[in-house]
């Protein structure tokens, strides 16, 4: 068959839903192309054209718009021919040349290269999808019919070009709902990395099904029986179990074959969303439901736009699966947002819907784009929304919110806006206060409960989910932390400059970029962040920049510049990320405190008698002399040892104590005891020395205590 016979052909394909001026215009492209790749083969041996070809063919099934079937003529046009972009600009139009040139770019993507090459790559592919999501529609096909002819491929690139489908090229497929185009991707995939295992599994798969064949056939015939009775439309198909997924349940889910395939399988397509629902009423009438097992996304479609009935049968002794959906949900559920182009002109509901969940979809990845520190990252962001398995909970409004399972109100709170996510400190799960770290279960209202100042808990990360609240919480936090380091960094630098007799303010620019230079880094802002880090000292710095300025010419600093007692740094003790209270001394306002920086993670605050501290000189020199802020009332906890004699009652009477004097018990615990005399260990918040004189009064007043005293490690 000629390539002139194979273009008719297509362009008889095309007829049944474009017009004539545009199959002319495709036709024009198709030409256009063979020109172009004129004397180019394929390792198989074919003129190169057949590939582009078979691309729209695949393009044309799912009944794409004209300009991404042209666009499939001419995806490697640029690429192998060295024809510029601009020139298929003047040929067909921008909106072509565009898709063409984002297509061009997808095909320079090696996924397998390196971890961050696949990372950077994998962002310009969203770039890509962002302006255009043909561009991947294109691309998805390109691939599949890579994959269907990559057999001459010598066996290297075959593993790359496998692992690469189905680590990214199926997943996006599924996520953008297009499932015939996935299963057969996975399943090509699959057969291609692991041939023994796919040949093993489909003679296993066919000798079964030819046993079973009877029983398929008498359920059928049961079903389509009940349908007639009650005068319902529908054709009932049989469903295939894919190599891929039967794979993956034998080795994740720990399935044996026979329990995989003791499942009989059927789909039921029917006119209208009212006869679904009396379909089911008709199927359950037949054979009783498994409890547990009925889905209905129809009335909550999957992230993708997938809509059906799902309902799980006991009969004849074996279980029977059926889908239930309409002619379109099934177009929808095989071709997802390609089913749009198709839908177009009649203003479908269902694929306006669709169309704008992929919408949100791709803005959400260009959001965590933006805010990802580096490509490594999102890409860590992005894996996590490829492969979701949804769960539905409502808004207080009765808004449906979709979140992959194991979402907790964090998640929840991001899914709604940044900001919210952002200021929230409680959630209510169906009008009772919840956990912010439990997972959501389908079906429930929360309700998030913000706070105006609020921000985000770096313990979070430990539960969230989503790549959204991932992304949001870590950029949060490292803003919060650039900026608290920017301070505490400032804050040292000046005192140790004044050690010098100099001031920052006084310090020429050429002279701050001098040691800019010298220490390597980009900016001075840079220079400050590291020492507020703890990755720097602040008297080496300081001294770097005096020795340059008239004040001191190669002044050599007195031993306590660093710990010097002339100019202590004051602290709230509510500094946040960069300011943290040594748990050996547990130190409280009013105690005489010392900082000690820890490389990277900014400064620890140690009582100034803690064991823990340097005890030679060049270790106290590097110490920073700090006093506490007049008004402070946070909370601090310090541990408190009583020594007692055993009566009734004893513990209550003093966790009464504890409350009179406005303290706060974090825990008791009785560390040992006898018939007489027992040790209490008590934890209690305080906000500082005052407060804690007043607890311990109160503590000892009561005749039973004999002992009490403050516990420093």
């Amino acid at each position: 068959m000629s390539a002139e016979a194979t273009v008719e052909g297509l362009a008889r394909e095309l007829s049944s839903y474009l017009d004539t001026t545009r199959i002319n215009q495709v036709r024009r492209a198709y030409y256009y192309a063979e020109q172009a790749h004129e004397g180019q083969m394929r390792k198989s041996g074919d003129r190169y054209i057949t590939h582009p070809l078979a691309v729209a063919h695949i393009l044309a099934d799912l009944r794409l718009d004209h300009q991404s079937l042209m666009a499939a003529m001419l995806h490697d046009v640029i690429e192998d021919t060295g024809i510029p972009k601009d020139a298929l600009a003047e040929q067909f139009g921008d909106d072509v040349a565009e898709l063409v040139d984002g297509v061009s770019k997808l095909t320079q993507i090696e996924f397998r290269s390196r971890a961050e090459a696949q990372a950077e790559n994998f962002q310009k592919m969203t770039l890509a999808m962002a302006r255009d999501i043909r561009v991947i529609l294109v691309k998805l096909a390109d691939r599949l019919h890579n994959m269907r002819t990559l057999g001459p491929m010598p066996y290297e690139k075959r593993q790359r070009i496998a692992t690469e489908t189905l680590d990214i090229y199926a997943p996006i497929a599924n996520r953008l709902g297009m499932h015939s185009i996935c299963t057969e991707l996975e399943d090509l995939g699959f057969t291609s990395l692991y041939p023994m295992r796919s040949k093993y599994i489909s003679k296993a798969v066919d000798k079964l099904r030819g046993s079973h064949r009877e029983i398929i056939e008498d359920i059928r015939g049961k079903l389509q029986e009940k349908l007639e009775e009650r005068g319902l439309p529908g054709r009932i198909l049989g469903r295939e179990k894919h190599l891929n997924s039967i794979y993956n349940k034998m080795k994740f889910k720990q399935k044996s074959f026979h329990e995989i395939m003791d499942v009989y399988a059927f789909r039921i397509i029917t006119d209208t969303e009212d006869d679904c629902y009396r379909i089911l009423g008709a199927v359950h009438s037949l054979y009783k439901p498994l409890p547990g097992r009925f889905k209905d996304y129809i009335a909550m479609p999957k992230a993708n736009g997938y809509q059906s009935i799902h309902t799980t049968l006991f009969g004849m002794h074996v279980n029977i699966e059926i889908q239930i959906r309409t002619e379109e949900m099934e177009h929808i559920a095989n071709n997802g947002i390609a089913a749009h182009w198709m839908y177009k002109n009649e203003s479908s509901s269902v694929t306006s819907a669709n169309q704008a969940r992929v919408d949100r979809w791709v803005k959400g990845l260009m959001e965590m784009r933006e805010r990802a520190d580096d490509s490594m990252e999102f890409i860590e962001h992005v894996k996590v929304d490829l492969f979701p398995d949804e769960i539905y909970v409502f808004t207080p409004k009765g808004r449906i919110m979709e979140l992959p399972s194991g979402a907790t109100p964090v998640d929840f709170a991001y899914a709604i806006h940044t900001d919210i996510g952002n200021a929230t400190v409680a959630c209510r799960i169906n009008r009772n206060l919840g956990s912010l770290s439990q997972p959501l279960q389908s079906g429930q209202t929360v309700e998030i409960i913000t706070a105006p100042g609020a921000r985000p808990n770096p313990a979070w990360l430990s539960f969230v989910v989503t790549g959204k609240a991932r992304s949001s919480i870590r950029h949060v936090l490292k803003s919060q932390k650039r900026a608290e380091s920017l301070e505490l960094g400032r804050t040292l630098l000046k005192k140790s400059l004044k050690g010098f007799g100099a001031k920052l303010s006084e310090i020429s620019d050429a002279q701050k970029q001098a040691v800019v230079n010298h220490n390597q880094v980009n900016s001075f802002d840079d220079l400050i962040s590291d020492i507020g880090l703890g990755n720097r000292m602040a008297y080496l710095v300081a001294r770097q920049l005096a020795s340059g300025s008239e004040v001191a010419e190669a002044i050599e600093a007195p031993r306590d510049i660093e710990g010097g007692n002339h100019s202590p740094v004051t602290i709230r003790g509510t500094e946040g990320l960069l300011v943290r209270f040594a748990s050996c001394c547990k130190p409280i306002p009013g105690d005489p405190v010392v900082g000690v920086m820890d490389s990277g993670k900014g400064m620890v605050i140690h009582s100034d008698t803690c064991s823990r501290l340097p005890e030679d000189d060049e270790g106290r020199a590097r110490l920073t002399h700090l006093k506490w802020a007049k008004d402070i009332t946070d909370e601090f906890s310090v541990e408190l040892r009583v020594e007692l004699e055993r009566q009734r009652g004893v513990i209550a009477e003093m966790a009464n104590a504890v409350a009179m004097a406005d303290g706060n018990i974090e825990r008791i615990n009785v560390e040992e005891q006898n018939a007489r005399f027992g040790i209490v260990s008590l934890v209690v918040h305080v906000n500082g020395r005052r407060h804690l004189a007043r607890v311990m009064r109160r503590i000892r007043n009561i005749r039973a205590i004999t002992h009490i005293s403050r516990v420093r490690h």
